[in-house]
């Protein structure tokens, strides 16, 4: 089995990824691939982001890099809903499961860290899971962003919980903050707040470029 990216050895450049480092409207993104598919896409200011990879790319890789990039732009645009990309995050068989479970949730759903537990058939591995979404490696397309807490506060998110708040607001979700304990407006509820904290979020910019 491939090591997971952060082990792998700096000085060994052949055992790097091909990596691509673009603009988004929610921040500078890197994606990474091998051959066989995308095994990363971080924002840049993340913890876990890798350092940018080899420059020299496979057909393939660069192929994948930048499928990967278009298709996120398209997401981003509101022109796509779905990814159709060749995936390869490298994590134990545990941490697969829970980023395949992802895979399922559609474009706009929300689920829990225990309903999710639920779906990939381990309900008593509510905490390993939690740690497993920490390390997902391959941001928006395998959507960590749409697992919320129980009374659908936004909890956690690798790449900012302003982030967060934006990308549940683009898929049609609505959130009036990004502290970790927000919860999310429901139908029946008024709309002021969630319209008066825009503009010192995340969320006002996004949605400035996607205006353009």
């Amino acid at each position: 089995m491939t090591a997971p990216l952060h082990l792998l050895r700096a000085e060994d450049p052949a055992a790097q990824p091909a990596t691509l480092t673009f603009a988004s409207p929610l921040g500078e993104m890197r994606l990474a691939a091998f051959d066989d598919g995308l095994c990363g896409a971080w924002f840049v200011d993340q913890a876990d982001v890798i350092a940018e990879g080899r420059q020299q790319h496979h057909e393939a890789e660069a192929r994948i890099l930048a499928q990967a990039r278009l298709q996120l732009e398209q997401w981003y645009a509101g022109e796509r809903e779905t990814f159709d990309l060749p995936l390869a995050p490298r994590g134990t068989p545990f941490q697969r499961q829970v980023w395949d479970g992802l895979l399922t949730l559609p474009f706009g759903t929300t689920t829990t860290y225990g309903d999710l537990a639920h779906r990939i058939g381990r309900p008593r591995s509510v905490r390993p899971l939690a740690l497993a979404l920490s390390r997902n490696p391959i941001s928006i397309i395998i959507p960590c962003h749409r697992v919320i807490g129980f009374d659908t506060a936004l909890t956690g998110f690798g790449g900012g919980l302003k982030r967060k708040r934006a990308l549940l607001i683009h898929e049609g979700n609505r959130y009036p903050g990004h502290a970790a304990r927000t919860r999310r407006v429901c139908d029946g509820q008024a709309e002021l707040a969630l319209e008066a904290s825009a503009d010192s979020l995340a969320w006002a910019t996004y949605r400035q470029a996607i205006a353009q």
